[in-house]
């Protein structure tokens, strides 16, 4: 089994001692510098070079610079998604975002973890879990979602939060870590 089988798999793997992987890090490190050097008003080259990054053709996405990813392949995102700028979606494992979805200014989406013992975190192994975030979820300014966490439909995550948990939809979370505040009446 490749590394990167393992990676998509939810296995522990070395990224740093995969070719394959290191090239396709690079690539997407590539089309996330020429997608934030290009003028937001090139609507028509954002959206080439973001197309190329994830492997599909959005719908009707509005995502600011600066983004940054790590493979891009996969990030699925739903119709009418809303990315501030200077987000970081680490997507060594599936982030799947629903319709609707707003993520504010700075949010970090990250999937991968190391080992907590030290001696084998030095040698280089991690391992990925997917996000998955419902629809309509809106994603305050310096949000952080933590790896295998599910953020349920409709749910709404305070500014400067840490989301190491599953928040269930139509909740209102806030907090380091994030807690369930209340619930939203749709």
């Amino acid at each position: 089994m490749s590394e990167k089988d393992k990676m998509l798999a939810g296995e522990w793997y070395d990224a740093n001692n995969d070719e394959n992987l290191g090239t396709e890090r690079v690539k997407a490190k590539d089309l996330c510098f020429d997608l934030n050097q290009v003028r937001p008003s090139n609507q028509t080259q954002r959206q080439e070079i973001i197309t190329e990054l994830l492997n599909y053709e959005t719908q009707s996405l509005e995502l600011l610079s600066p983004f940054q990813a790590d493979y891009g392949y996969n990030i699925n995102l739903g119709q009418r998604v809303f990315i501030n700028h200077d987000c970081y979606f680490m997507d060594c494992s599936k982030i799947v975002i629903g319709d609707d979805v707003f993520i504010g200014p700075n949010c970090g989406l990250y999937t991968a973890i190391h080992p907590l013992e030290y001696k084998t975190r030095n040698e280089g192994l991690e391992q990925a879990l997917p996000i998955n975030i419902g629809n309509n979820v809106w994603l305050g300014a310096n949000v952080i979602v933590l790896p295998g966490v599910t953020i349920g439909e409709g749910a709404v995550i305070g500014a400067g939060s840490v989301v190491a948990k599953d928040v269930p939809a139509n909740a209102l979370a806030f907090g380091t870590p994030a807690k369930l505040v209340s619930t939203i009446e749709q």
